[in-house]
């Protein structure tokens, strides 16, 4: 499978490359979706029900077991052919990465990550004082309940790092992530369904900016008449091929 020329015509001249990435970036790695996440112990629970600020005041050590059984999750997998050759890219272009993902596989594959629109399990925060706090090791088997650790600098309870829903997004991250669009030769939007906003809307704003966008998604999206060029592929499969192309 070739890559397409014309997506090539957009990117061979791109010398500022924007990513923005979705749950399908990491699902070949073997990260199930957010609502697909539900197996053993969590299947008889609402994925989208757990994870609002209602279910944490209600019930903290519910919640923190249910994001510390998909912490474990993540560790179990290993970054794809996709995320290493977006880190090879960027080794030789101004390439800069915007995630939907919470997981931690394209800084394992050796990118930087510019914004974690959505938060990260990895960087979970004290909910009084905000400090930054440390992963604790989840439990080798899924425990319905497990008390938040306290925060060092205050004794604060500590919370998952994610923003969920009902929450706004950081500005720190948002601002980031539409100046580097602004500032973009190309847009590449990679496995992501484009229905959760405002991420969905940052191809819009490219196109608005003149920014050229492409999407690598094996499906058609909700994107998908928003985009300039589309190639029906995966991650770990186009986005080497692209990658290597390009030298």
């Amino acid at each position: 499978m070739a890559v397409p020329s014309a997506i090539l015509d957009l990117a061979r001249p791109a010398r500022r490359i924007a990513v923005l990435t979705g749950a399908g970036m990491s699902a070949e790695s073997g990260v199930p979706t957010f609502r697909d996440a539900q197996t053993g112990l969590w299947e008889n629970f609402d994925a989208a029900s757990l994870a609002t600020p209602e279910a944490w005041n209600e019930d903290p050590p519910l919640v923190w077991a249910w994001y510390q059984w998909r912490v474990g999750l993540v560790r179990r997998v290993k970054p794809n052919a996709g995320h290493f050759a977006l880190s090879e890219w960027g080794r030789r272009a101004d390439l800069r990465i915007t995630t939907q993902n919470v997981d931690d596989l394209h800084e394992r594959a050796g990118s930087a990550v510019l914004a974690h629109l959505h938060g990260s399990l990895f960087e979970p925060r004290c909910t009084d004082c905000g400090h930054v706090a440390d992963v604790p090791e989840p439990p080798d088997e899924p425990v319905e309940r497990l008390d938040p650790p306290a925060c060092r600098s205050c004794s604060g309870v500590v919370r998952p790092g994610v923003v969920w829903f009902g929450e706004m997004l950081p500005e720190q991250p948002w601002d980031a992530a539409t100046a580097s669009l602004r500032n973009a030769d190309l847009l590449l939007v990679v496995g992501t369904s484009g229905v959760v906003y405002p991420a969905a809307g940052l191809p819009s704003l490219a196109r608005n900016h003149g920014v050229p966008v492409v999407e690598i998604d094996p499906e058609d999206t909700d994107l998908s008449d928003q985009v300039d060029e589309a190639w029906r592929t995966t991650a770990a499969i186009g986005l080497p091929k692209l990658v290597s192309a390009l030298q």
